[in-house]
């Protein structure tokens, strides 16, 4: 049996309605956002896990609960799994930073790799710091399922790491929606994406909602 990593974004936040920067701003999750945790948690709870991992930020351990409590699970925090820092633009929309750090922000959109937000961090730092995370979880657990709940640049950032996509792309190449899963196999070749951005695990109304 391979181990097989399940990578799943936190569900709703006020910020992911809005499309505003909520780096390392410690957003809770909205109503509907505890509604798709505890869909996940319904859907997925029969499942076979070894071990639950979380970014230490309230909306993605929110997320990652209703399972550990299904299963009497203790959730592993690593920071390593935390959201990239935003700096000064956290909590401002795409429109308000390209107002007042439009040079900056140009940059960014176009290698957001290796160009960092005003006081934030670089794709590339989250790789450095997430890898440690998915070494980990290669080491302690061989073969079994493994849940990591983070964020969606870390996730994404994540799996370009485990697929061989340019970093500097991580904006350009892959969607994750709010609460969707995204399941990669470590198998004896390499990392093998199984599926990516599912939400079928979702009632249709939360499965619906508009969010980045």
């Amino acid at each position: 049996m391979a181990l097989t990593i399940y990578f799943l974004r936190h569900g709703e936040t006020l910020a992911s309605q809005s499309g505003a920067f909520a780096g390392l701003l410690d957003v809770e999750l909205t109503p509907e956002g505890h509604q798709m945790a505890e869909d996940f948690a319904t859907a997925y709870k029969s499942l076979s896990w070894a071990a639950v991992y979380s970014s230490p930020l309230r909306r993605a351990k929110a997320t990652a609960q209703p399972l550990c409590d299904a299963l009497g699970l203790q959730m592993q925090v690593r920071d390593g799994l935390r959201e990239i820092s935003m700096g000064e633009w956290e909590g401002k929309t795409p429109e308000e930073v390209d107002r007042l750090f439009h040079d900056d922000y140009v940059r960014w959109l176009a290698d957001a790799g290796w160009n960092r937000p005003n006081g934030g961090e670089r794709g590339v730092d989250i790789a450095r710091r997430s890898s440690v995370v998915v070494d980990e979880i290669e080491q302690m657990h061989p073969a079994g399922n493994v849940l990591v709940v983070s964020h969606k640049a870390t996730l994404r950032i994540v799996l370009c790491s485990l697929l061989g996509i340019d970093v500097s792309h991580y904006r350009d190449r892959l969607a994750w929606p709010v609460a969707s899963l995204s399941v990669v196999e470590i198998t004896e070749q390499g990392p093998l994406l199984r599926s990516f951005g599912d939400r079928s695990h979702l009632r249709p109304a939360l499965r619906e909602r508009p969010g980045t």
